[in-house]
């Protein structure tokens, strides 16, 4: 099973790399297991500059890393996504990957499990989980779990409680994708969001989400 970790954090080393790093070690121990770790602040993204190209052609008319990690997302069998707080939201560098990523219209999660963490000093974190773990269900992907902490600025994060949640929350995204669990509440929530909000919204637009209905095509989704 392949699965890509995402660090969206503009620091390398801070509390968010920190426990992704630890969800990285925990499931490489693990049999079957290959994990991608990637730090989004070397990478190049770009702003979105809302031409529309993407749902119209499947591709992105930007070239940079945007599409390329869309690539490895939609390749994986699990995704892990950490994000500091900022205002009570994910950071800027992440929030430019997700404006980027063909999440929701595109269904790029479809059947995907995934694992959102998110830090920072106060309960806003909360907030920016909860982005998360939206965006992951409007995507088609179902969640296995979350990690959401207060920690002080250069704080260490990796005391033994946060560590034992951090395997627990591995092995039950492990164990999701190798029973390919379906996670019947989830998948009801998001038949109704996909039948009755994203679906005829694509179809209605007609030939200039092209891309977008052939792209589900692809994925054996029913048009």
């Amino acid at each position: 099973m392949k699965i890509v970790i995402i660090n969206g954090s503009p620091r390398n080393n801070g509390a968010t790399a920190k426990i992704l790093k630890c969800f990285a070690e925990k499931l490489s121990s693990m049999n079957e297991a290959e994990t991608e770790y990637i730090n989004i602040s070397e990478l190049d993204i770009r702003p979105c500059i809302g031409c529309m190209s993407c749902y119209k052609n499947g591709k992105c008319c930007i070239d940079d890393d945007g599409d390329r990690i869309s690539q490895k997302i939609g390749e994986a069998d699990g995704l892990i996504i950490g994000t500091p707080t900022y205002a009570s939201n994910v950071s800027g560098q992440l929030k430019q990957l997700i404006d980027r990523g063909h999440f929701v219209i595109e269904q790029l999660l479809t059947d995907k499990y995934t694992v959102c963490v998110a830090t920072g000093v106060n309960y806003g974190n909360k907030d920016a989980a909860n982005v998360l773990d939206k965006l992951f269900r409007y995507s088609g992907g179902y969640v296995s779990g979350r990690i959401t902490e207060n920690i002080p600025f250069n704080g260490d994060p990796l005391d033994d409680s946060i560590r034992q949640r951090i395997g627990i929350t591995a092995f039950k995204l492990y164990n999701d994708i190798k029973k390919k669990k379906t996670h019947p509440f989830q998948k009801i929530y998001h038949k109704i969001i996909f039948s009755f909000g994203i679906r005829p919204f694509v179809i209605k637009q007609g030939k200039s989400y092209r891309g977008v209905t052939e792209k589900w095509k692809s994925m054996g989704i029913n048009i």
